[in-house]
């Protein structure tokens, strides 16, 4: 096979998932910003990453937009995959953290990022849930952590949305979010009790599960900037004991070999991590600056494992290529 048909077969088979990448750096971008903001540091790194972060979402968003031109009935089976699905609105999710990232040094980028991921994220939405309503194929044993993507999506658009004004919108967005991240959480809980555990190359995304209450706590602070109420303390309390959980289970992830699937460590540990800096902010104790510090330190080790796994990977042939 020559250079040039390896090249358009790897096209064809560039996975969605790949979006999940532009998540994981966005948050710890947003993760660096908070914590140079409230130790009064130099923003000369998180620029750094702010436009490594916006390169990778524009070169992403080239190359699948180049697929669905060239290949719109691998796009389209991607879009009928009983798994891979959820992840289509990890595009419109990249879109509201790079608004979030601006929100620091240029609003009116902000505004215009937000004003297009948002709609998007919310037609994603109607997409997916009615896909699972009149659904045909889906399984108990399909459902996954991923299952959260279009969810997380809704609770992020307050933390944009509230600072720019936009409160009403952000209220909208954030009941849809919190409310279906229950009904979901009740989902995959049973298929965790009572059904066969989640396959080892999916593993990594049990830690999605991270996301909503972290996020949740994020998006309640930002409209409720005064102060931290009953609902904060559930929603923080809840995502740290969800890490906990997780962390404790440590001894299976490291035996899973490297995948894609694990940039899904990264957007969850980067929301738990700016989580816990608002909470060392807002309450001053000492013991959320320690956690928020290992969790930031976590964080930067995972991010620079995973950018050197993925480009061997990529300099191998390795991904994109068929399932």
């Amino acid at each position: 096979m020559s250079e040039s048909s390896t090249a358009h077969s790897r096209l064809a088979h560039m996975p969605i998932s790949m979006f999940g990448m532009v998540m994981g750096m966005a948050g710890f971008t947003i993760a660096m910003q908070k914590g140079e903001q409230l130790l009064q540091w130099s923003h000369a790194t998180s620029t750094i990453f702010t436009y490594f972060t916006y390169g990778l979402f524009g070169i992403l968003a080239l190359a699948y937009l180049a697929k669905l031109v060239k290949y719109p009935g691998e796009v389209r089976a991607e879009f009928n995959h009983v798994v891979r699905l959820s992840f289509f609105p990890a595009i419109s999710i990249s879109l509201i953290l790079l608004s979030i990232i601006a929100l620091s040094f240029n609003k009116t980028l902000a505004l215009w990022l937000w004003s297009i991921g948002t709609p998007v994220q919310l037609l994603f939405t109607l997409i997916i849930l009615s896909n699972w309503i009149h659904h045909e194929k889906f399984q108990i044993h399909h459902s996954n952590p991923a299952w959260f993507i279009p969810i997380v999506g809704n609770i992020l658009v307050p933390i944009t949305g509230a600072a720019l004004g936009y409160i009403q919108i952000s209220w909208f967005f954030f009941s849809i979010g919190v409310i279906f991240w229950i009904v979901l959480l009740t989902v995959l809980m049973n298929r965790y009790f009572f059904h066969a555990p989640t396959p080892s190359k999916l593993m990594p995304t049990l830690f999605i599960m991270i996301a909503p209450p972290a996020v949740g706590f994020i998006s309640w602070h930002a409209l409720h900037p005064s102060g931290l109420d009953d609902m904060g303390h559930i929603l923080y309390n809840f995502a740290l004991f969800i890490t906990l959980l997780l962390f404790f289970q440590a001894k299976r992830f490291v035996t899973i070999p490297f995948g894609l699937p694990f940039w899904a460590y990264t957007f969850p540990i980067a929301a738990m991590t700016i989580a816990t800096l608002i909470m060392h902010h807002i309450t001053g104790f000492v013991f959320y600056a320690y956690l928020g510090g290992f969790l930031f330190g976590f964080l930067a080790l995972l991010i620079a494992y995973l950018l050197v796994k993925t480009a061997r990977a990529m300099w191998a042939g390795e991904i994109c290529v068929p399932e």
